[in-house]
């Protein structure tokens, strides 16, 4: 849809007569533009988009009264003069000049909003206050159109969701993980991975009282009181003063890697807070800032100050506790990380077990898997090849996932990925932050071994691998589309579980383009009407398989992702609808 100041602005075509119009009443303008309603209300002519703004139905079929326009579709009202719906979920509808020479009434091909290039900003601001699907598709599809760039309006949905709510919320995470997503995303995607990551903030939002802010320390104290002061007011699950402890570390300009160093250990005094939540909020927390920059740290990382304060650890549940005390054991076991970090940086040797701890972690006694953690932890393992092997180790967990499992098992099993996902990606940002391992921060990774452990008879019996040696994958096709294509109708079927897992081996194994393959897992969640966990499970994968390549490990962690997507498709894709609808209005084509 054109604005003003494009080369045929200017043009206008003839009408009628005044007369004409009067009898007529409502006339359609056609041609190489799309179709215009011009109207004469009393004295007065005025045209508008003869398409309603909110499913293209053609509006001179409407009813003009009292210089109000009514769609008889869905009784959106809009006023002629100005173009202004009445109904916000409709949506305003653009004008086109009018001019009236010697008594003939002459229309401009042009359609523009009242509000000019500010329109489309307004509107998605509105769609997102009053949590409009439909506004905030086409606010988005307008925006880029004028070359406005992805992260801009990840921004201002970010700060509206960190705003328009208590706390952190699943919106927030949405967003961020299709924020990582979008730069390797074809443009069709990277469009629905922006409204579905924008339009679930805004549902998230919707009702909710707006996050009162609060005051950092001033003068603030020095960085290391304001880690031990976190991690005792976390404790005590003082809110506002945990609050007013970030933001001084905020304000005092702490380097992003120091945040998080202080956050972590924080969330970590709790044994594997709130089922994994607490540490993978706050982490995508910290990513969201990359994203839109740590000018807004001060908006987005009291966001979680909820989580740290209200937690539940797992020192106070049962499986942790009986038949192994699975508490004690972790405390015993990190009382040695400070012994095993002096001996790894002594021996400055080089590390390359990732796998080998990996296996260990999958292993039957949680005492063995602790000192596994404290060996590696002593030949000197960096933090983040650590996060690596617990990440790999609950992949399989998902891969190997048995289907005679209650459907809801799946979640436990995707929630050890996840969290440890992110306890990876924080310790890799410590490293790049250039701080030292502290038994603190590696507390994380043995947190999760032990809840790999607690899962282990998810994976009894377990899941076949796809391609290995008993499934050669030979009867699917070899060739890259077809896979892909087979891929996504086996997720347009319940039950598609095992075929999905073999067409993700399938293209691994014959060596086609990875990025097709993540584009594909993309397009296989954005289409349905997932839930964040399925967001979640998405780009952890394909950040993790990043970490590990086109290996075997690789293939294991999307075979992994494959499951758990196709055990949670397919959904009524309303979603897709509405983003599908807000297209095809943007594009002048028919939708009744």
């Amino acid at each position: 849809m054109k604005e003003a100041g494009t080369k045929d602005a200017d043009r206008f075509v003839r009408v009628g007569t005044l007369e004409e119009l009067a009898a007529r009443r409502m006339t359609v303008v056609s041609g190489g533009h799309p179709p215009i309603l011009v109207i004469a209300d009393g004295a007065r002519c005025h045209a508008v988009d003869n398409r309603c703004p909110h499913l293209g139905f053609p509006l001179q079929r409407g009813t003009l009264e009292d210089g109000i326009l009514t769609c008889h579709w869905h009784h959106a009202r809009f006023d002629v003069a100005s173009g202004g719906g009445f109904d916000l979920w409709a949506d305003d509808l653009p004008t086109a000049a009018v001019e009236v020479r010697e008594g003939e009434v002459w229309v401009s091909t042009t359609l523009r909003y009242a509000e000019g290039q500010a329109h489309w900003r307004n509107r998605l601001r509105d769609g997102m206050a009053h949590d409009l699907g439909l506004v905030i598709a086409k606010a988005i599809l307008g925006l880029r159109a004028q070359g406005v760039p992805p992260l801009e309006l990840i921004r201002e949905a970010a700060l509206f969701g960190a705003r328009g709510r208590e706390d952190w919320g699943a919106g927030l995470t949405v967003l961020t993980a299709l924020g990582n997503l979008i730069p390797v995303l074809p443009e069709e995607s990277s469009y629905l991975a922006l409204y579905k990551g924008i339009a679930k903030v805004a549902k998230d939002c919707a009702g909710q009282p707006a996050r009162r802010l609060g005051q950092p320390l001033d003068p603030p104290p020095p960085a290391e009181t304001l880690a031990r002061w976190l991690r005792h007011w976390t404790a005590v699950r003082h809110r506002d003063a945990i609050e007013r402890t970030v933001l001084a570390g905020i304000s005092a300009r702490l380097p992003p890697a120091t945040l998080a160093e202080m956050m972590l250990a924080a969330a970590t005094d709790r044994v594997y807070a709130d089922g994994g939540h607490t540490l993978d909020f706050i982490n995508k927390a910290f990513e969201l800032l990359d994203l839109i920059g740590w000018a807004h740290a001060d908006a987005v990382l009291p966001t979680t100050v909820e989580h740290l304060a209200s937690a539940r650890g797992a020192e106070e549940s049962t499986a942790w506790r009986h038949p192994i005390d699975l508490i004690s054991l972790s405390a015993d076991a990190a009382a040695e990380f400070p012994w095993a970090i002096a001996m790894g940086v002594r021996s400055a040797r080089r590390w390359d077990g990732t796998v080998s701890l990996a296996e260990a972690f999958l292993g039957d006694s949680p005492s063995a898997i602790a000192q596994a953690l404290i060996k590696a932890i002593a030949e000197n393992a960096a933090p983040a090849d650590l996060g690596r092997a617990l990440a790999y180790a609950a992949s399989l967990r998902v891969a190997r996932f048995g289907t005679s499992n209650e459907h809801s098992d799946w979640e436990a099993a995707h929630h050890a990925f996840t969290y440890a996902h992110a306890t990876q990606r924080m310790l890799a940002r410590l490293a790049a932050g250039g701080r030292t391992p502290t038994a603190e921060s590696l507390r994380a990774v043995l947190h999760g071994a032990m809840h790999v452990y607690l899962l282990r008879f998810l994976n009894v019996p377990p899941a076949r691998l796809s391609g290995e040696a008993d499934d050669r994958l030979d009867d699917l096709p070899a060739e890259a589309g077809a896979i892909e294509r087979g891929f996504l109708d086996a997720l347009d079927r319940h039950g598609g579980i095992e075929m999905a897992g073999r067409y993700v081996a399938r293209h691994l194994t014959l060596g086609h383009d990875a990025g097709a393959l993540i584009a594909m897992l993309a397009q296989a969640v954005l289409r349905e009407d997932a839930g964040f966990h399925s967001y979640q499970m998405l780009e952890a994968s394909i950040a993790q398989f990043r970490e590990w390549g086109p290996t075997r490990e690789g293939q294991g962690i999307l075979h992994a992702a494959a499951r758990y997507l196709a055990a949670h498709s397919p959904t009524e894709r309303a979603d897709l609808q509405t983003a599908v609808v807000a297209r095809k209005l943007m594009r002048d084509e028919k939708l009744y």
